[in-house]
């Protein structure tokens, strides 16, 4: 069976990803299993999203294109902090037919009680997605029958987006220019789509 390992430790200082490494190529040796491919996110807290973990995002993305039969991770901490991220990446990897090994949970998906174990994960996930989604939405409507016409963040004053229209016309990138100006980089992507729009309709 061919296996992949996805290593993560949150910060660098101090810590190091070869005791998960070393830990997990035992069990692979024990298994016959080859390992070929290690995913590594060094310094990088679990609590981000995909998009700010690399090696994460490889790893998902190879797991779909069914590059390695079972991931193996030392611990499901390793995937996410937060149920919803974990449950998501199970999800991913089962709907791809992909195992799951975890070393300190002794969850092993290539067994069918291991499999059932990463089914149960994924309803759990998907309930606490739907009941964020059920929360946002009550937030939304107490909103709306407060009184609130407009909803999401205040718009920028006319000065503020003249200044932001300066500096993207000098040829500066949305980062520093939110940085310059001091407000958020959606802001600045809002006006420089209305800048663009304002010069394909001229």
């Amino acid at each position: 069976m061919r296996a992949a390992l996805y290593l993560r430790v949150s910060t660098t200082d101090g810590q190091t990803t070869e005791n998960q490494r070393m830990a997990l190529a035992k069990v692979a040796g024990h298994r016959c299993w080859e390992i070929v491919q290690t995913y590594e996110d060094a310094g990088i807290s679990g609590a981000k999203g995909r998009d700010q973990r690399p090696a994460f995002n490889q790893m998902l993305k190879d797991a779909v294109r069914r590059r390695f039969d079972v991931l193996m991770i030392w611990s499901i901490d390793r995937l996410g902090r937060s149920v919803l991220h974990v449950a998501s990446a199970m999800s991913e990897m089962d709907a791809a037919g992909v195992a799951l090994y975890s070393d300190q949970q002794a969850i092993d998906s290539t067994s069918p009680f291991g499999k059932a174990m990463m089914q149960m994960a994924c309803v759990f996930g998907e309930l606490e997605r739907e009941m964020i989604r059920a929360r946002v939405v009550a937030g939304l409507n107490r909103v709306r029958e407060q009184g609130v016409k407009k909803l999401g963040r205040p718009q920028v004053g006319r000065k503020i987006e003249e200044t932001i229209r300066r500096q993207l016309g000098a040829g500066h990138g949305i980062l520093k220019v939110a940085k310059l100006i001091g407000c958020g980089s959606g802001t600045v992507q809002r006006v420089k789509r209305a800048m663009a729009a304002k010069m394909a309709a001229a």
